[in-house]
């Protein structure tokens, strides 16, 4: 089973960290991309994956003269479904976007929300990286194999921890591994947190023996020594890294994650197209290309409805593997 690209109770309240907007001189009145008041939410903590690229994307945004003034604010809670929930609650808001993946999906099953991305309007995917293992640099494990040596002796004494609830990429990943492995998924130790800020913390602090996330969210550390990489889950080597792929580190897992743009449900065709063109510009801009070369992203593209025909096979492949492994 190859699972590529699967394929990153809503009463709490979530804390909102709003961004100063970021300046520039363009308007994106030549180019037909200009929405004034355009609103980024990212349903998570600020340092993850959606975080990353929201914020990328509206700074590539600015500096290429699409739009100016763009807002990106955090609206963490329940795997994102905090933030679905109020995407689909902003009917007819051709002013806000939101930046996802594919833990949202897996969190829209596991957490039963009442809000599904069925509901919103599918603007486009983006991005697609394969995920990580990583260890804190004080960790006794130097390589993939002595990990995993020790995570089939005894599952639960070693807590995996991700920046996604249950269903979602970081959670995926590990449970792929651990079923190749021989290991009972329902045995391992899956910690979850809002986001790949709040796992760093945990990775590096020793709350977990080892962490899975995205390539992009770590790179910085991982060159700095902070964290060591140990193997990568897609179909190839990270380039600038030693570190294997699962595949030649003896499991036969192959698992990325992708991310892309919600808006919410009720817009008309002009502010759906716009929003549209507003991310195509983008995606064809010198600084978007930059970006995903800076962070070890593959360009995945999907416009409008080609997006919306891609999320509702995710969702019926995510309830399918959830089912698989007994979850």
């Amino acid at each position: 089973m190859r699972p590529r690209a699967l394929l990153p109770p809503l009463t709490a309240l979530a804390a909102t960290l709003l961004v100063p907007p970021l300046l520039t001189t363009g308007s994106g009145a030549e180019t037909g991309t200009n929405i004034p008041g355009l609103r980024i939410m990212v349903p998570n903590t600020p340092g993850g994956g959606y975080d990353i690229t929201a914020r990328t994307a509206a700074k590539n945004a600015e500096d290429a003269g699409l739009n100016h003034n763009i807002e990106v604010f955090n609206l963490p809670g329940a795997g994102g479904t905090v933030g679905l929930s109020r995407l689909v609650g902003e009917r007819g808001n051709g002013k806000l976007a939101m930046s996802m993946g594919l833990g949202v999906v897996g969190a829209v099953h596991t957490n039963k929300a009442p809000s599904t991305l069925a509901d919103a309007t599918p603007v486009a995917r983006l991005v697609e990286e394969p995920n990580i293992v990583v260890v804190a640099k004080n960790s006794k494990y130097k390589t993939f194999g002595q990990l995993l040596a020790d995570w089939k002796k005894n599952p639960r004494s070693l807590p995996v921890g991700g920046g996604s609830s249950a269903g979602g990429p970081d959670h995926l990943a590990p449970m792929l591994m651990a079923r190749e492995a021989g290991i009972t998924p329902k045995s391992v130790n899956y910690v979850p947190f809002d986001g790949g800020g709040e796992l760093l913390a945990s990775v590096l602090g020793g709350k977990v023996k080892f962490g899975v996330s995205g390539i992009g969210e770590y790179r910085d550390q991982i060159k700095s020594g902070e964290l060591r990489l140990l193997a990568v889950t897609g179909p190839e080597r990270v380039k600038g890294f030693k570190a294997p792929t699962l595949q030649e580190a003896g499991l036969d897992v192959e698992f990325t994650n992708w991310r892309g743009i919600m808006a919410p449900p009720g817009l008309s065709e002009a502010q759906r197209d716009k929003l549209v063109h507003f991310v195509s510009e983008l995606r064809r801009s010198k600084e978007w290309k930059k970006s995903l070369r800076t962070n070890g992203w593959d360009d995945a593209y999907l416009p409008g409805e080609k997006y919306g025909r891609f999320l509702k096979a995710q969702d019926r492949r995510v309830d399918t593997v959830l089912k698989e492994l007994g979850q």
